[in-house]
């Protein structure tokens, strides 16, 4: 299957992600219909234009009619869809999804399948500290990375089709790593540095610092403003990946803290100037 503006997309779950990948698409000029269990969350996508169809219930007649399905759901939830509705989904259609780990949902989900659909995961590396549809944004995608993450179960066709769907979402920059390899690397890019951020605004009471704070801990704080319910469950989900990334962590913050303790200003230059070197590459990205 070729990404053609002929092909119906049906978002599953319409929230800050769901919505602005909605929101990008409609304005492409793709149908795009949308299932959301609040009436509140359809009604407002209508009304915006981000969707042209929507529905609060799973039905056959409504999502049969759809060639391509992206799933913007937490993972347990994800999967429990597959399997109550997947009978729901015509022959040939390609799923995807926007989940924040894949070793324990896309070998799962792709087990599950018909032979008749194509599952391909991919993860949107974007987000705002805000949620719902009433917050999509399209324009979240374009300086973004988004990672397409296929197994030996996915045909050349899915793997182009939903790369194409990320190269039409505008996102600057799309690779392919494996569901290992992208748990290994979310695992410290993003997971770990959540854990970093909540456990630094959990250090002290913070309320009377707001006053006196600068933009180095508003900007390494940012992301503590976190869904908690769904964090949890990414975290669990990819447990013995953070626990390593987390342990790596905490062995090199030991190692400046002992080179301060131990007044070792060489050791304390060494690391500071491998910091900034190695910042220089995201600043050239």
């Amino acid at each position: 299957m070729k990404l053609t503006k002929d092909k119906k997309i049906l978002i599953v779950g319409l929230g800050l992600i769901g919505g602005s990948y909605a929101q990008a698409l409609t304005d492409k000029g793709y149908f795009v219909g949308a299932i959301s269990r609040r009436d509140e969350t359809i009604k407002y996508a209508l009304e915006k234009g981000i969707i042209s169809a929507g529905s609060t219930k799973v039905e056959k007649e409504f999502v049969s009619q759809f060639d391509i399905v992206i799933f913007a759901l937490y993972p347990g939830v994800f999967i429990d869809w597959i399997d109550k509705y997947q009978s729901y989904i015509k022959d040939g259609a390609v799923l995807s999804d926007v989940t924040g780990v894949k070793g324990c949902v896309v070998y799962k989900v792709q087990s599950k399948l018909k032979d008749t659909i194509e599952f391909i995961g991919a993860h949107p590396m974007a987000g705002k500290e805000v949620y719902g549809v009433e917050n999509a944004d399209k324009n979240i995608f374009l300086d973004a990375n988004y990672i397409v993450t296929p197994t030996d179960k996915n045909t050349k066709e899915a793997i182009d089709l939903c790369k194409d769907l990320g190269k039409e979402l505008g996102f600057k920059t799309i690779c392919t790593l494996s569901p290992e390899e992208h748990d290994e690397m979310i695992g410290f890019l993003s997971q770990l540095t959540h854990c970093i951020a909540v456990s630094l605004m959990d250090c002290k009471e913070s309320k009377h610092l707001v006053d006196y704070t600068g933009n180095s801990f508003r900007d390494l704080t940012r992301i503590a403003n976190i869904n908690e319910t769904m964090w949890t469950e990414l975290f669990l989900l990819n447990k013995k990946e953070l626990l390593s990334q987390m342990d790596l962590f905490i062995s090199k913050f030991m190692e400046l803290r002992d080179s301060l303790e131990n007044e070792d200003i060489d050791k304390m230059k060494e690391m500071m100037r491998l910091s900034t070197e190695r910042r220089k590459y995201f600043d050239k990205k």
